[in-house]
């Protein structure tokens, strides 16, 4: 791996991010108005606490999921990596340059969507520090599993169509709708697959909790596991071009 092709990749990224002004909104803005929405539907700050923690690690999860794979693919598609390829560049290179970039406009995300969430009356216990580690790891983790899931799509809506089968069965057994434990055996494994699942327990006892304790350990290792894994998935199965 050459750490000068993955900073290259990086800024190249990011400079095209700067030309797109729709997809950093949908990056940037998106999770943060998504926050307000979530306020006043419940018009009640104690719920709104104790549900925004959990959602502030699902959203930036979801938006840098569908952004990543779709940028991914685009590239893909329009023949630049093939041509990328070409040069001394390997594929882990070109991946951690894009997973780079985009964990950077993921801080920016998190830290806006976080600074609203307070402004609105989140309620939170533990340390600020703590919450805002455990969903940048969640919006990385989007990244690397977008990257992975876009080198077995072969067009742009195939990739979106990933979202139901990778985000959607994590939404519904986290513990965000119901409580794990209360869950049958098999959803309770599925469950404990899931690193969405360890990420709310982990934001969760951080809303509720002064101090951290083994769970919220346990989240964060998981999490960056799983991302660090799934980037290596990417590595080992993007193809140069789409067929």
């Amino acid at each position: 791996m050459s750490a000068a092709m993955s900073r290259a990749t990086a800024r190249r990224v990011l400079t095209q991010l700067r030309h797109d002004p729709r997809t950093i909104a949908l990056m940037v803005v998106v999770p943060s108005v998504l926050m307000v929405m979530l306020r006043y539907v419940f018009d009640s700050a104690r719920v709104f606490s104790s549900v925004a923690p959990a959602l502030l690690g699902f959203f930036p999860f979801l938006l840098m999921f569908l952004v990543t794979s779709i940028t991914t693919l685009r590239e893909r598609s329009s023949g630049t990596l093939e041509r990328l390829l070409t040069t001394p560049m390997a594929k882990l290179d070109l991946l951690v340059g894009y997973a780079v970039a985009f964990s950077l406009v993921a801080i920016v995300q998190v830290a806006v969507a976080v600074a609203v969430s307070l402004a609105l009356g989140l309620d939170l216990v533990g340390p600020l520090w703590a919450l805002l580690l455990v969903a940048l790891l969640d919006a990385i983790l989007g990244v690397a599993l977008g990257l992975f899931a876009s080198a077995f799509a072969r067009t742009e809506f195939q990739a979106v169509q990933f979202m139901p089968v990778v985000v959607l069965p994590q939404l519904l057994v986290c513990g965000l709708f119901a409580p794990r434990a209360a869950m049958t055996d098999v959803l309770r494994w599925f469950s404990d697959a899931m690193p969405l699942s360890y990420a709310v327990e982990a934001l969760e006892q951080v809303a509720g909790r002064d101090t951290l304790g083994v769970n919220y350990v346990r989240g964060a290792i998981v999490l960056a596991a799983c991302a660090a894994a799934a980037l290596a998935g990417a590595a080992a199965t993007l193809p140069r071009q789409t067929a």
